[in-house]
């Protein structure tokens, strides 16, 4: 209790100021940003209150809005994978879906790979699709989401990867 007490807390601290400072004046190829701020809202465990949980992952988009002046798109895509996170996660793990018993970097790979990938794409989605908020430029809202997408699933895995504990 007392380490989820500290636990979340500072990862939510940790991955907003290293978004803020760092990922977001990442460009690759001029279009390509990674947005690993949302570990936060895939690693959050499933147990927990979920209004709350709902609030917090409001609090997180907001936290990078506010830094990157962007008005509110990263606090509703946070918003919304938060809230449809129940229904990817027992499309990815069915009968293990309850996470919240074992370890993320337990469960087998592809199991994970797909629930990241789904809610990395859907946050990319929303992301995009409200900075665009044009229906005409839906080509260019789906090349973003596409590849931020895929290098911001590759960051979530690598940094998963390398902070988990090595107890299985």
């Amino acid at each position: 209790m007392t380490n989820s007490l500290i636990k979340h807390p500072l990862r939510f601290i940790l991955l907003v100021l290293f978004q803020v400072t760092i990922f977001n004046y990442v460009n690759f190829l001029g279009f390509i940003n990674p947005y690993p701020y949302i570990i936060f809202i895939v690693l959050y465990p499933l147990r927990n209150n979920r209004n709350l949980f709902i609030f917090i992952a409001f609090l997180l988009g907001l936290s990078v809005d506010m830094f990157s002046d962007t008005g509110g798109i990263h606090a509703a895509a946070s918003v919304f994978i938060a809230y449809i996170r129940p229904v990817i996660s027992k499309f990815s793990f069915g009968a293990l879906n309850e996470v919240y018993s074992i370890k993320f970097n337990n469960i087998e790979f592809l199991r994970r790979l797909t629930y990241v990938s789904l809610l990395v794409f859907t946050h990319h989605f929303v992301v995009f699709n409200l900075e665009v908020f044009n229906m005409s430029h839906i080509l260019t809202s789906l090349k973003l989401t596409l590849f931020s997408g895929i290098f911001t699933i590759i960051l979530i895995l690598l940094i998963t990867t390398i902070f988990s504990s090595s107890k299985k």
